[in-house]
């Protein structure tokens, strides 16, 4: 970009628009915070008690390649037309207006719905310290704290997950060496040499059917990276930011997770039976308490329990962040009412912000009727989002690159060209088709499937099919073609 244009874009953001105020440390953050929270935490255990070490290691692999084949098409797009609508506003552009419809008003309903799911998880975190306390004030207290972080400014927002995902990125780190020491009989006693891997039916417990299976539990944790996306429509200097974000985070969430399975792994049986735990209030039996209890840190669960608590803050500080910029854009493209366009002196969308923390709050509020079976089903709506939207941005942008040949443009003009092309975008498509297909797998293969069971798991497909398809019948939208497909770069009303 050059100092000409980049200096006009800074002004058509700072006057009239979103404020691009976030530096390439906050990008880099944003997606590594959304990836790393109670999944990697807790969660893990589970995966290694399910499919042993070495299952574990090869699903967070594989899923891990599929995300950075998703990153490099992110990355590729974003930098190119770096916008809030991020993967919503290309796939309007690029595939057809009623599947950006429907990607837009899925990803938002995903990070709505999951501001209300942390709601209850941080309830559940601090009754660990207050079980007298009601539960209700903690989920109070939290939402209006991301809530303030969000309402102040987009650098408040950006500063405040900068640094939550310190904390959660410190504590890997200091576990990983611990582990390491521990692994090598420094510290903690003799060194377990590679036991643990061997045991019983070690490092592959129960062959692919179980791989496949933490294939998708992988997948789930690693859903977040796509933050950078959306925040590139904020970033200053898009063009070198949103690309070094994009280099340098996948290889570290990599590293995390595979050094953390690969730490636990060595530490603790798969057989063991806290393993199995997999939820917040599964703090005091998480792996990475009990390691750190081995390696004689006092207080292990409080010091858990407390740094899963920064990372559900910064679940919900980034999914009110992102689905209110998605709601924002949504308006903007004229698919969600006018009244949520309006921004404040600041820059923030405050109508869009207000309308998804309302909508958080009373699917939290859900929780307390019918025994929470509508909160149930909302979040099993919810759950395939992610990979349907990972999914949207895969097809985008091999339909991104076919129209930028149809039109006669050289990939020399992209800020940031993905690698692997063609073959990238289709590999990680297949394999986010074969997740969300596969979501119920082991009921079909035990022959336990039934209509509600079928309907509950795959609940989020329908609903998405709904968005598009009924925004098809409305409009009349049709594909586009290649030929005629909008590569401009940014969008007037937003940036210049």
């Amino acid at each position: 970009m050059s100092t000409e244009r980049a200096a006009q874009v800074s002004s058509k953001a700072e006057g009239e628009g979103l404020r691009r105020s976030l530096h390439t440390r906050h990008m880099t953050m944003i997606a590594m915070g959304g990836a790393i929270g109670t999944g990697l935490f807790v969660a893990s255990g589970n995966s290694i008690a399910t499919a042993g070490p070495g299952g574990a290691l090869v699903a967070y692999v594989l899923i891990g390649l599929m995300v950075y084949l998703l990153m490099q098409s992110l990355g590729e797009m974003s930098a190119w037309r770096p916008t809030s609508g991020s993967f919503g506003d290309h796939a309007g552009r690029y595939v057809s207006p009623s599947f950006g419809f429907a990607i837009g008003w899925n990803y938002w309903f995903n990070w709505a719905i999951t501001v209300a799911a942390e709601l209850v998880a941080a309830a559940i975190i601090m009754q660990f310290w207050f079980p007298d306390t009601p539960a209700w004030i903690w989920s109070a207290l939290f939402l209006a704290i991301v809530f303030g972080l969000n309402a102040l400014s987009t650098r408040t927002y950006g500063e405040g997950e900068f640094w939550l995902s310190a904390i959660k990125v410190t504590a890997v780190i200091v576990f990983l060496v611990l582990g390491v020491l521990m692994i090598a009989g420094i510290l903690g006693g003799e060194s377990p040499g590679f036991g643990n891997w061997t045991t019983e039916e070690a490092p592959f417990v129960g062959g692919p059917i179980t791989i496949l299976a933490i294939f998708m539990v992988a997948g789930f944790s690693f859903q977040g990276t796509e933050l950078v996306g959306v925040a590139a429509g904020e970033a200053q200097d898009p063009e070198t930011t949103v690309p070094k974000a994009i280099r340098t985070v996948f290889f570290r969430i990599l590293l995390f997770y595979v050094g953390a399975i690969s730490v636990i792994g060595f530490l603790l049986p798969y057989t063991h039976p806290n393993l199995l735990a997999s939820g917040e209030a599964d703090v005091a039996m998480s792996p990475f308490t009990l390691v750190l209890q081995n390696a004689g840190v006092a207080f292990a669960a409080s010091v858990m329990n407390a740094v899963i608590l920064t990372a559900i803050l910064s679940a919900g500080n980034s999914g009110l962040y992102a689905s209110t910029r998605m709601l924002w854009s949504l308006a903007m493209e004229g698919k969600a009412p006018r009244f949520l366009r309006k921004l404040n002196r600041r820059g923030v969308p405050m109508n869009a912000l207000w309308a998804t923390a309302a909508f958080g709050l009373l699917a939290f509020g859900t929780t307390w009727f019918g025994n929470g079976a509508v909160y149930t089903w909302l979040i099993n709506a919810s759950a395939l989002a992610g990979f349907i939207v990972w999914a949207g941005i895969a097809w985008t942008h091999y339909n991104f690159r076919k129209a930028f040949k149809a039109q006669g443009r050289s990939v020399t003009e992209l800020p940031f060209r993905a690698k692997f092309f063609p073959a990238g975008p289709l590999i990680a498509l297949a394999m986010c088709l074969l997740v969300i297909v596969g979501q119920s797998y082991e009921a079909f293969i035990n022959g336990t499937i039934t209509p509600v069971s079928l309907l509950s798991s795959y609940l989020g497909l329908p609903l998405f099919l709904a968005f598009w398809w009924g925004h098809k019948l409305v409009t009349g939208s049709k594909r586009v073609e290649p030929a005629q497909a909008d590569l401009s770069r940014n969008r007037e009303d937003e940036v210049a």
